[in-house]
């Protein structure tokens, strides 16, 4: 009797143990990629100045892959901005970066190398152009900037790409009717604050850090541009069709503004990539920087406006395959 009860029970063990097996299977199996792993190798992704959106963001990106595919190394590599990122992703100097719209139509219209090979991921949130003079300064339009020390950026960046914009606009020639200063953001605050400049120009994500802290250490104004000068930048030869206008929101740089918007320009960031680029990497990236827009927005305000609806408009660029792949995976 006793000998049949015990191999009734092992046997009901065994069943057991066979039924939690294939449960635990059919988990791993629901739970992990059919067939893929987390990326793994170097990625390298080319940020901005050291005092830009650009890098902030591609810090807290970083952090947000390295909690999604453990096994990828980021490399951030800083940068003038949208021009020189552009260039680098086109040759294969990086594998990933942010570009505002543009500098990339301007590398494509230039026949820059390797124009063809570049892909966009996302598109991610606006710049917003900064036109910053001291508070004492009798400068109200960019007309009035004619003669003026201008601090425009520095060769490669965007900044500098839609300042000669908007002067070239105002009836301005960049060369010869300003004093041109070649200084991005990290150097342009404090050369504002020693009189060596009377203006800047910066084009970034709203609040800009470095513009936020002159601001409260500084006395400044911010110049409009208005909207019958952005028109002037849609003509052809003149500036870019990517350019819009826009209200530089009132509680933007509060101490500055006076609760008042300023009438700007605008135009949007992409996150760039090369055809060549692992399709399954470029899913998993697109898909971070989607999911991690709350985490990332909280430090970066200008992230808050990533959206998946309007993620997929990546011209002038053709969305990378892995990238659609992303969108399509969560298409409702």
């Amino acid at each position: 009797m006793f000998p049949a009860l015990t191999q009734i029970g092992r046997r009901r063990a065994l069943q057991g143990s066979a039924a939690a097996f294939v449960a635990f299977g059919l988990l791993l199996w629901w739970l992990l990629p059919l067939g893929e792993s987390s990326p793994d190798g170097k990625v390298v992704f080319s940020t901005g100045t050291r005092t830009g959106v650009y890098q902030l963001y591609g810090q807290l990106l970083e952090e947000a892959l390295d909690k999604d595919m453990p096994r990828l190394d980021v490399d951030l590599r800083p940068s003038e901005g949208s021009l020189e990122n552009v260039e680098r992703v086109a040759t294969g100097q990086a594998d990933f970066t942010i570009a505002a719209a543009d500098a990339v139509e301007k590398y494509k219209d230039a026949g820059g190398r390797g124009a063809d090979l570049l892909r966009g991921c996302a598109r991610l949130y606006d710049d917003y152009v900064h036109v910053v003079v001291p508070r004492k300064s009798s400068v109200r339009s960019i007309a009035e900037l004619r003669g003026l020390r201008v601090a425009v950026g520095q060769p490669g960046s965007g900044v500098r790409l839609i300042a000669d914009h908007v002067l070239g606009a105002a009836g301005i020639d960049p060369k010869k009717d300003i004093r041109p200063v070649s200084a991005g953001i990290a150097d342009a605050t404090d050369m504002l604050k020693a009189g060596e400049i009377d203006a800047f120009f910066w084009s970034g994500g709203l609040p800009t850090t470095a513009v936020s802290d002159l601001s409260d250490s500084f006395d400044i104004q911010l110049v409009p541009i208005e909207a019958d000068l952005v028109a002037k930048l849609h003509k052809p030869g003149t500036g870019s069709s990517y350019y819009r206008s826009a209200l530089m929101p009132a509680d933007a740089y509060h101490r500055a503004q006076d609760g008042i918007a300023v009438p700007t320009v605008a135009v949007a960031n992409l996150l760039v990539t090369r055809a060549g680029t692992d399709a399954t990497l470029t899913e998993g990236v697109t898909r971070t920087v989607i999911n991690s827009r709350d985490r990332i927005g909280e430090e970066v305000h200008a992230a808050q406006r990533v959206d998946l609806r309007t993620a997929i408009y990546t011209d002038p660029l053709d969305l990378h395959g892995g990238a659609q792949r992303y969108y399509r995976s969560v298409k409702p």
